[in-house]
């Protein structure tokens, strides 16, 4: 039996996308193993959304590479740094995003001692075999590409635009993660909030579809720009509340000052973000939120900055994720005048001293002492800790090798963290 060594890389959707390769190997009866010391073959599904994730790409490109297998090389980075793999290793099979269905193919070729390029859209990636990585967790990816042209983004460059998935198969492929016992089903793509809108539909047509579904399980919505949710925002509500669906949104405001907002091709405005979140805040009792943020863009300037912190402090998010501006090859960003590198550093250091100090303080005044149930999604770093969730998407250690993944249990809050909640199991 041949063995194929993955190591994945990105967001959901690259996650989603590995298991569908794994899926499809495995049903043509190739073996998939943990550790490249026993493959034939290694495969590498990349993500180059910021430049240290793309150094990291190269690392391991190169070090798999020096092992002398054949290799295939999958994700965002074929279609749009195609010529960086190809110095690093000329003979590696290259996947993109869309073309999945045709790794059988890849690696046969590879085993063979040819070079596979598939590249171009072969259809969707949804209602395929795989294998998961969390057996509780079904990812379910509902489009490729998307509708905006932010002007930082490389993923748009990879996956194209907006092509949403039929909504008969996305409903179909959620069915059957239920089925197989999954407990959370994430919808997730490049932007949610535009799915359907190619077709004539709306993300919450989707959503409500799948909260009809029979089963226990809840639904996380994944990543939503801005400027696509406040037409449906009302809908969105109404699928927030559901039994069945997480109390949590992840909604990227990048930055506090319009001008660069505008700069970066954002297509809202301050106030319209904090329009949006004050209906959902309102709509729907502790929600979380999660943003994105990108400190250091060009020409942001101190009063710019300051509108960010400003931001952090007025909405409180729940995490925030902060990324220093790094340039990305054929963006419109890359062509504009960057700021010093200790600029964009002290910047990042402060922003992420903020933001922690204000989900240490939401943690603190909101979930402390809480208790009620929560379902048991991860394994803990430590040996005998488990992570849950409760129905606002909060991760909660829990400290008790008596419980295992896809439990419900009751919990009560006992500390909290910036970014987590330690818990004890109630009997």
């Amino acid at each position: 039996m041949v063995n194929v060594y993955f190591e994945v890389y990105g967001c959901s959707s690259s996650i989603a996308e590995a298991e569908i390769m794994q899926g499809l190997l495995s049903r043509a009866g190739y073996r998939i193993v943990s550790s490249s010391r026993g493959s034939d073959v290694n495969v590498i599904v990349t993500c180059i959304v910021k430049n240290p994730t793309e150094h990291r790409m190269i690392y391991r490109i190169s070090k798999l590479t020096e092992e002398g297998k054949p290799l295939v090389v999958a994700g965002c980075m074929p279609v749009v740094e195609r010529s960086v793999i190809e110095r690093l290793n000329p003979r590696a099979s290259l996947i993109g995003p869309s073309s999945i269905s045709r790794i059988v193919d890849a690696v046969r070729i590879a085993l063979e001692g040819g070079r596979a390029v598939f590249l171009e859209r072969e259809g969707y990636n949804i209602c395929l075999p795989r294998v998961r990585r969390n057996p509780i967790v079904g990812i379910v990816e509902v489009a490729q590409g998307c509708l905006s042209a932010c002007s930082f983004c490389q993923v748009k460059l990879a996956r194209g635009r907006l092509v949403s998935y039929p909504p008969d198969m996305i409903v179909e492929e959620a069915r059957r993660a239920i089925a197989d016992g999954c407990r959370e089903i994430w919808i997730t793509s490049q932007d949610n909030a535009c799915y359907g809108l190619d077709i004539g539909l709306k993300l919450t047509d989707l959503l409500k579809r799948i909260l009809s579904l029979e089963g226990d399980f809840y639904v996380r919505i994944g990543m939503m720009n801005p400027y696509y949710v406040k037409p449906m925002i009302e809908d969105l509500i109404e699928c927030l509340t559901s039994d069945k669906c997480f109390k949590f949104i992840h909604l990227p405001v990048q930055s506090g000052s319009n001008r660069i907002l505008k700069l970066m091709r954002r297509m809202y405005t301050v106030e319209e973000y904090l329009e949006i979140v004050d209906r959902f805040r309102s709509g729907v009792d502790k929600l979380s939120i999660a943003t994105d943020i990108i400190v250091g863009f060009p020409s942001e300037s101190e009063e710019d900055f300051q509108s960010t912190i400003d931001l952090i402090r007025m909405v409180e998010f729940d995490s925030v994720n902060i990324s220093k501006f790094g340039a990305r090859p054929m963006t419109e960003a890359a062509r504009m005048k960057p700021l010093p590198s200790k600029v964009i550093d002290e910047r990042s250091r402060i922003a992420s001293d903020i933001a922690r100090e204000v989900a240490l303080s939401r943690n603190r005044r909101l979930w402390m002492g809480w208790s009620g149930e929560v379902i048991v999604d991860e394994e803990g770093l430590k040996p005998g800790s488990m992570i849950a969730r409760n129905a606002w998407y909060k991760p909660i250690v829990l400290k008790d090798d008596s419980i295992k993944l896809g439990d419900r249990v009751r919990v009560r809050v006992v500390e909290a963290y910036p970014y987590h909640l330690l818990g004890e199991v109630l009997s």
